[in-house]
């Protein structure tokens, strides 16, 4: 008799203890967010990221002196693996433009080739706390709990510009490389406090405060 009423105990407390399994995981599930990475080809972040990149390089550069004559109309040639290289070639016209040079292909007396060498961006992540579980004989989920996670993305860009001579081809020199990067952290700390890092001028930002009271 005292076995029979342990095992009805014992149910008791494992049908208890999942029903408050369940609970939780439903609570925990409802403070879950869910939310979709991108529709284009890059996001927003991603590609402030570069473009600043791009741009700082430049900017760094302000003072740079090219070696041929101020006035020289100039035939830009791009060079590069990256899928993004084109953003560098309209922003070296529009530097030559303020550097007093003029880019275009017509009456041209220089070719100069715009190598890029590297353009893109890096991502890393530091995750500490609780991966999230999915169970396979009991119909539920938990979703990822961060004590603390970083999401780290970082924008860089590194070209140089070679100059010829038209038509002869002559081979008249070649810059220091242009170099700058940028980056976008993301903090997470005790599953819901999220702050971010970043020297992006007007980064987007999701689901704010600004963007909830318009």
């Amino acid at each position: 008799m005292n076995n029979i009423k342990g095992n009805k105990l014992m149910r008791i407390k494992i049908i208890n203890t999942l029903c408050l399994c369940l609970v939780l995981a439903g609570f925990l599930a409802g403070c879950s967010t869910t939310q979709k990475i991108t529709s284009s080809a890059r996001t927003a972040t991603e590609q402030l990221l570069i473009s600043e990149a791009v741009m700082r390089s430049i900017a760094q550069s302000s003072d740079f002196s090219l070696p041929i004559p101020k006035g020289s109309v100039v035939k830009l040639d791009l060079f590069g693996i990256s899928g993004d290289k084109d953003l560098v070639k309209g922003v070296v016209a529009g530097w030559l433009g303020q550097q007093g040079y003029i880019a275009q292909d017509e009456s041209a007396t220089y070719r100069m080739n715009v190598v890029v060498d590297s353009l893109g961006t890096e991502h890393a992540n530091t995750f500490f706390g609780i991966p999230p579980i999915s169970a396979a004989l009991i119909p539920i989920s938990l979703p990822k709990l961060s004590f603390y996670e970083a999401d780290l993305q970082t924008g860089y860009a590194r070209f140089h510009l070679d100059i010829f001579e038209i038509p002869s081809g002559r081979f008249v020199g070649t810059t220091a490389p242009f170099i700058a990067d940028t980056h976008f952290n993301m903090h997470t700390v005790l599953f819901l406090i999220k702050f971010k890092r970043t020297d992006l001028t007007s980064p987007p930002s999701v689901g704010s405060f600004k963007n909830m009271v318009r």
